[in-house]
């Protein structure tokens, strides 16, 4: 039942073991922030309804600056200087009810959250089931990352969001590209 672009049947994937990843659902990405995220609202309701079948296997992650900003991260600073907060900052707070969800949470100085304290929480070689925010930023470096070191993938596609739906729909397109590695579902 898969058509050439649309997201695969969830009949076919077992997530049984999955750990579910919930990707930088911060203040950050909403309201009248300048990284505000067209359909946060609608991913994060995906997300809630999913939450229930990863009790005790959910991992949610943060986004936040660094303390000082080197290479390349100067130059991304420079262009979005209200970031350049404190860790602590509410700007980086998750938001609800993804603040109340009982688990770890990986705070991380970069868009990919596949590095050393996303593998220590759940193994080398788990069953990833990604879902948050931006599909063509945070959510795509961390999928890509975790497949290059061999861990099964599975992106939700209606529990994510990206910069606009042609970003969304882009980043989509390029994970499926990494098929069987990376696997696009519709929610669960």
């Amino acid at each position: 039942m898969t058509v050439a672009g649309a997201a695969s049947a969830v009949a076919d994937v077992d997530f049984t073991d999955a750990w579910l990843v919930v990707i930088d659902m911060q203040r950050v990405f909403t309201g009248d922030s300048p990284w505000s995220t067209p359909g946060y609202d609608r991913a994060s309701a995906a997300i809630e309804r999913i939450l229930p079948r990863f009790a005790g296997r959910t991992v949610r992650t943060r986004f936040v600056a660094p303390e000082q900003p080197t290479g390349a991260w100067v130059d991304y600073y420079r262009d979005w200087p209200f970031a350049l907060v404190a860790a602590d900052d509410p700007l980086y707070d998750l938001t609800e009810p993804f603040a109340a969800v009982d688990g770890p949470v990986v705070t991380a100085t970069t868009f990919g959250k596949w590095g050393t304290d996303l593998p220590a929480l759940v193994g080398d070689h788990p069953h990833l089931v990604l879902v948050g925010v931006s599909t063509d930023c945070c959510v795509l470096s961390t999928a890509l990352a975790a497949a290059d070191a061999g861990v099964r993938v599975t992106v939700v596609a209606d529990a994510c969001a990206g910069a606009s739906d042609a970003d969304h729909e882009g980043a989509l397109a390029a994970m499926r590209l990494y098929g069987p590695l990376v696997t696009v579902v519709d929610t669960l």
